[in-house]
Parts: structure tokens; sequence; C-alpha cells
């Protein structure tokens, strides 16, 4: 006998979290899946905080920066919640839908408990929808991975670094510390 999974549809999602059948639960649509996602300890909750006021302060006006929303990738069926993502500043637009694809220019995951789905179903999800930069704090190990140009499911550029300075591809005049994502 062969076991099929039951995929969910962006519409099926949005459809339970308008009735109320899965609130109070902390999910993420993934692949047509609805996967938990790990509680936040308090140096997570913190850091990516602290990380999204920084980021704010250097990007300014050219850019939104959301913090722990959710994108809309369509033809995955997914919609994870990163914990950061710097956007198009559409506001309007996001009144009607999350960001997409196109309008992200790099996502941010703070990982602890969650390092293993960061650096693999999210990798590649991110990299499939052709997000160009990605980058994974690694709370554990103190360094961030920085996933570059996405083809297929991967990324052709990967950086580890444990300090110093990275400039997002979007905005090479910017110039973030390592330190400050690290805290």
């Amino acid at each position: 006998m062969t076991v099929t999974i039951a995929r969910w549809t962006l519409e099926d999602y949005h459809r339970m979290i308008e009735v109320g059948l899965i609130s109070g639960r902390q999910v993420e649509l993934l692949n047509g899946e609805i996967v938990e996602m790990p509680p936040e300890g308090p140096e997570h909750a913190q850091l990516s905080t602290d990380a999204a006021d920084y980021l704010r302060s250097q990007l300014e006006e050219k850019a939104l920066v959301r913090d722990a929303k959710p994108i809309t990738i369509p033809e995955t069926s997914s919609e994870p919640e990163p914990d950061l993502v710097i956007v198009q500043s559409l506001r309007a637009l996001y009144r009607t839908r999350h960001p997409y694809p196109e309008n992200i220019f790099w996502v941010i995951e703070y990982a602890n408990t969650s390092l293993g789905k960061d650096l693999d179903a999210k990798r590649k999800l991110y990299a499939k929808a052709g997000i160009r930069e990605y980058w994974v704090v690694d709370l554990k190990n103190r360094l961030v991975k920085v996933l570059r140009n996405p083809i297929d499911e991967n990324h052709s550029e990967e950086l580890t670094l444990l300090d110093g300075e990275i400039s997002p591809i979007a905005f090479p005049e910017i110039k973030v510390l390592v330190r400050q994502l690290l805290g």
C-alpha cells in the first residue's frame, strides 16, 4: 500500500485561519504541509527584535523590515513566517496580501532549535522561490550563514561569518555588522 500525503493549498490554509481551526497554534505552511514552529526562547526573541531595530536604522526608507510576519510563495503552496524579512516598501499592497518573492530583498532566520529546518527545508524553499539572499543566524555556534544567488533548491554562494560586516546584495552601500546580528 502506498501512502500519499494530502497537501494543503494556500486557499485551504487561509480558510483554516479564517475559521479559527488553527488558532492558538504556532504553525506555518511549507510546501503544502502545516508545520509546527517551536516556541521562541528569550534570546531568540530579543536578538531578532534588536536586529530588526538595527536594520531599520541602517535601511531608513529604502525598505521595510517585517519581523515574524508571513510571506507567500504561491508556486510551492508555502506561507512561512521568517524572523525577519526585508521587503519593498509597498505598505498598501501588504494590506491585501503578504509579500511575494519578487517583493523580497532578503530573509533572515534566527535558529536555535530550528537550525536543521532553516538550513534544509527553508533553505531549499527560499532558493526555489528565487529569493536572492538568505541569512541564518546560528545562535548555538554564534555565527551567520549567508546564502546567495539561488539555483534550483540551493545557493551558488555560501559565506560563514563570525565577525566583520556584510553588505546585502540589494543594498551594497549598507554595511551590516555581524556582531549586531549576534548580540
